[in-house]
């Protein structure tokens, strides 16, 4: 993956005629970093990328998604890839191979930090949420009022229920969640 977001990386830095120079400018990473980037040999981390891709002016989406379809039953944490991005906010990976025929929907979502509280919309569906906090704080707003989960905590829900979540802080923030119902189940 590391290649492959690098390539695109000099691809577009290249089509804007942008020097490693003015692109180290715009996002306040060095030089060498960033050409060991594009060139696959190191690894980015994602407020980083999220970063270059302001500046390169793409959505995060773009370097993250993947197309692949592989069935497996085990997914080894280097193998894990990015299923979508929601609002350059939102990183959504899912940690089954098979969701087409399950009926829990697990994943990974990192949260980057909201500039701004008002920026939560708040909503509701059917199912319940199961949340987990791995890392950083995470702000869970349930019916209007906010909750701050640290990490090992958690939270189980009914989905009918309005509500949401917001990365108040300055780190991204790692959550495992588990959904019912699928949406993605056939």
């Amino acid at each position: 993956m590391t290649e492959d977001v690098g390539k695109k990386i000099k691809e577009l830095r290249v089509n804007k005629n942008l020097t490693l120079k003015d692109l180290s400018a715009a996002t306040n990473l060095s030089i060498g970093f960033l050409s060991q980037l594009e060139r696959g040999l190191t690894t980015v981390a994602i407020d980083s990328l999220n970063n270059i891709a302001k500046a390169l002016e793409v959505n995060l989406a773009y370097f993250l998604e993947s197309k692949k379809n592989n069935k497996k039953i085990i997914i080894r944490s280097y193998e894990k890839e990015v299923f979508q991005v929601d609002n350059n906010q939102f990183i959504h990976y899912h940690l089954t191979n098979d969701i087409e025929n399950k009926n829990l929907l697990p994943r990974l979502i990192e949260i980057l930090p909201t500039k701004c509280e008002e920026d939560i919309n708040s909503y509701q569906h059917e199912g319940e949420e199961f949340v987990y906090v791995l890392e950083g704080i995470l702000t869970l707003i349930i019916n209007g009022e906010q909750q701050e989960l640290f990490p090992g905590d958690s939270a189980h829900y009914s989905s009918n229920i309005v509500h949401n979540w917001a990365n108040y802080t300055t780190r991204t923030v790692k959550i495992l969640t588990v959904h019912t119902p699928n949406m993605f189940k056939k």
